[in-house]
């Protein structure tokens, strides 16, 4: 059963269209099960289930069956969304004959139903002649082929794929995370990862006959390629061995190979597109089979077929032209990938996996580039030359956009634009509220390219700069030097405003490349603090870096990452110490930096008091200490609805810290998302924190918010708000406030959050 599952899973993964997986799902499970009849229903409207495949049942029923959730015994496996299981379908009172299937001779019945986040997408339907009840393997196995398929379904419906095969594509959503704020429309252009047969984009070619012809031409390559490594190899490798090269040529002089790929290129299929589905559908096949030997030919022939899909890219990208309104779209998209693409032609970033902290998130944020990562539901291999609309307030990607909806995100943008160039004229204004309380507002950074935009918007400081960025864009540790031209640079940029520097802060989700950190739970498991104390040599090189870096500029302050314990960061000072000393041995002329912890877990929320006590401030990390204290990776789109920054449980533990700090004469700030967002921004000026600490890109929102309140009333509505009992209410005692105080725009998402995207 695991192995038939195995090969139907692979058959519908390579399958060109819907129409063609479902009609190999209903094929293949009638015949794994022994069955007469196997059927799928899906939905096509918000309760209508439309007959989209079967076997057994009269073909000419397709697509003219359909039923609601009260309808039938398919209509109440939706409604229970648990299988239903029946010896004689007939007798039960809720079965229907529906006279066009033909199915009244069929008396046993099984249902499962397809759910996907909790919503039932279908029901997968199996029947007999005979009077049985199907044993428990046969409804398990059922209900496992359910759960498999589940992800299809869930593609198909949301690029619009029911009710419009063989038509034009309609409008479709997808959630991922926001990566970078803003709104852009574009044309998506897909970027695969070079020789990837799985990551290939679904392109179309104007002339097939030239197509085919540089198909042949990347084969010869490929086949030169091939015959000077035989050559190059000869002496060293036996006649047998050899035999390996002999293989390759074959399957490239394959007659039939080549004419099933120049088929599917006569169709319009783009040639990279045409090979990678062809070499797929038969290394399926090779997998699949029970011998030895012909499976171990599918890695032969995988390997074959990513030499020749290199040639194809590489040739193609010679020649990509990209549009002016460009929307990058990629799996895992990458620095190096991103900057193939002219900045100017460059609108938005879409990103399959990835998180809000990817190399790509921080460089969009930088580079002031829409983002969505993490929009896992996407089928990003057909995105090629669709047009897109990113919404990177909200995390969502919308496919083929109706005219209306194109028009409303339009004006978002002119908006934005307008509203940018008026928030330039309090720049140079103190952030204070109208009581004239001042506000720090500082800024988060990670790369050059931040220090002037951070500038130009009216940062007073560094609340984080991300030493990590460096060593994520290298392929080794820098060195002590390397590292002290990079933090002097940020230093003397902000000079004489404070740069606090965040000692290397890797793991969870941040790994370098060249000290992979492998773990089950990684956000639990090596990260932050407990990484370099580890490793002390690695500590102690950026920390002396870090000193050098600030001699004669006395705007140093470094900052404790992921600390849980006293121990952890008095161990942490000693090293701290022992490299201060050892440079004033050496005779630098430096000053002991104040130095902070940062607060992100449980644990340093209710010792908050006693690492005051023994620091000179503390921050808030308030991402990291969301997703601990509910339990939710912030980086993960399938529970990004329950990621509530404005829960009651994260603003009782942020104010927790701010009057055990101040208990101790200490400063506290925050340098998460929450203080880039006016409306939360608001909540943390009125608990009392000190600094706010945010993307450049809100720095002019947040001020010009602060700028239109009182503190008076920002406390009282912190004193409202921190006794509700959900973050639906706060977030609605917020929104209030801001609309009475006329600045409800200002909120981070508010600008798209009156879109309707069906």
């Amino acid at each position: 059963m695991l192995n038939s599952l195995r090969t139907l899973v692979q058959e519908v993964n390579g399958a060109d269209d819907l129409q063609v997986a479902l009609d190999i799902i209903v094929q293949r499970v009638r015949e794994i099960m022994h069955t007469q009849v196997c059927s799928i229903y899906l939905r096509t409207t918000e309760d209508n289930y439309q007959l989209m495949a079967t076997q057994g049942l009269r073909p000419e029923a397709v697509g003219k069956v359909n039923l609601q959730s009260h309808e039938g015994l398919v209509g109440w496996v939706v409604a229970r969304a648990e299988p239903i299981n029946l010896e004689n379908a007939a007798e039960h009172p809720r079965y229907e004959y529906f006279p066009e299937t033909g199915e009244e001779k069929y008396q046993s019945f099984l249902g499962a139903p397809i759910i996907h986040h909790r919503e039932v997408l279908g029901v997968l339907v199996i029947q007999q002649i005979e009077s049985r009840k199907f044993d428990e393997s046969e409804e398990a196995f059922l209900v496992t082929v359910s759960a498999q398929l589940a992800g299809v379904i869930a593609h198909a419906e949301a690029t619009g794929a029911l009710g419009s095969i063989g038509k034009e594509s309609r409008q479709a959503r997808f959630s991922g995370i926001s990566g970078a704020g803003g709104v852009a429309l574009g044309v998506g252009i897909v970027a695969s990862p070079s020789a990837d047969l799985h990551s290939v984009a679904q392109t179309t070619c104007k002339d097939p006959e030239s197509e085919v012809e540089f198909l042949l031409g990347c084969m010869g390559k490929a086949r030169n390629d091939i015959e000077h490594l035989a050559e190059h190899l000869k002496e060293r490798l036996s006649a047998q061995e050899q035999v390996l090269f002999d293989a390759y040529l074959a399957i490239l002089e394959d007659t039939m190979l080549i004419d099933e790929v120049s088929q599917r290129i006569r169709l319009g299929e783009g040639a990279a597109w045409a090979w990678s589905q062809v070499v797929l559908t038969h290394v399926s096949s090779f997998m699949s089979m029970n011998d030895a030997y012909l499976r171990e030919r599918a890695s032969d022939l995988r390997d074959l077929g990513r030499r020749v899909l290199g040639h194809l890219q590489q040739s193609a990208a010679k020649s990509r032209v990209y549009p002016e309104n460009t929307i990058l779209v990629g799996q895992e998209l990458s620095a190096s990938i991103l900057a193939e693409v002219p900045q100017e032609c460059l609108r938005g970033i879409i990103s399959v996996q990835g998180s809000s902290n990817s190399h790509v998130a921080i460089l969009a944020r930088a580079m002031g580039i829409p983002t969505v990562m993490g929009a896992v539901d996407l089928p990003y291999k057909k995105m090629d030359q669709r047009q897109i609309v990113v919404d990177g307030y909200r995390g969502l990607v919308i496919t083929d956009p109706t005219q209306e909806l194109v028009e409303q995100y339009r004006n978002i943008a002119e908006e934005e634009k307008q509203l940018a160039s008026g928030l330039e004229a309090i720049t140079d204004l103190p952030c204070e509220t109208l009581d004239h309380h001042r506000v720090a507002l500082w800024v988060n950074t990670g790369l050059m390219v931040d220090v002037m935009r951070s500038l130009e918007r009216g940062a007073e400081g560094v609340g984080l700069f991300r030493t990590e960025v460096p060593f994520l864009l290298r392929d080794r540790f820098p060195s002590e030097e390397e590292q002290r031209k990079i933090y002097r640079e940020q230093l003397q940029a902000f000079h004489p405003n404070p740069v606090t520097m965040r000692t290397l802060d890797i793991g969870g989700d941040k790994s370098l490349p060249y000290f992979p950190i492998e773990e089950q739970n990684p956000f639990l498991g090596w990260r932050g603090i407990r990484v370099t104390l580890d490793h002390p040599e690695i500590f102690l090189s950026q920390v002396r870096a870090m000193l050098k870096a600030g001699e004669g500029l006395d705007n140093l302050r470094i900052m404790l990452p992921m600390i849980s314990s006293i121990g952890e960061l008095e161990s942490a000072q000693v090293l701290i110490y022992r490299a201060f000393h050892e440079l004033l041995e050496e005779n630098y002329n430096i000053t002991l930096p104040p130095i902070g912890v940062m607060v992100e877990v449980p644990a340093a929320v209710y010792q908050a008091r006693e690492l005051a006590a023994r620091v000179d401030f503390l921050s808030v990390g308030s991402n990291d200490l969301t997703q601990y204290l509910l339990a939710v990776d912030r980086n993960n789109g399938r529970v990004a609805g329950i990621y509530e920054s404005l829960h009651p449980a994260v603003l009782r533990a942020l104010y927790e810290v701010v009057v055990q700090a101040h208990s101790q004469g200490t400063p506290v700030s925050i340098c998460g998302e929450l203080a880039g967002d006016p409306g939360a921004a608001m909540l943390l000026v009125g608990m009392g924190f000190d600094v706010l600490s945010m993307n450049a890109t809100n720095l002019p929102k947040v001020k010009a918010a602060l700028r239109s309140v009182s503190l008076d009333d920002i406390e009282e509505l912190f004193l409202q708000v921190r006794d509700l009992p959900d973050a639906q209410s706060i977030n609605n005692c917020v929104d209030a406030f801001l609309k009475e105080a006329g600045i409800y725009k200002l909120l981070r998402t508010a600008v798209t959050e009156n879109v309707t995207v069906p």
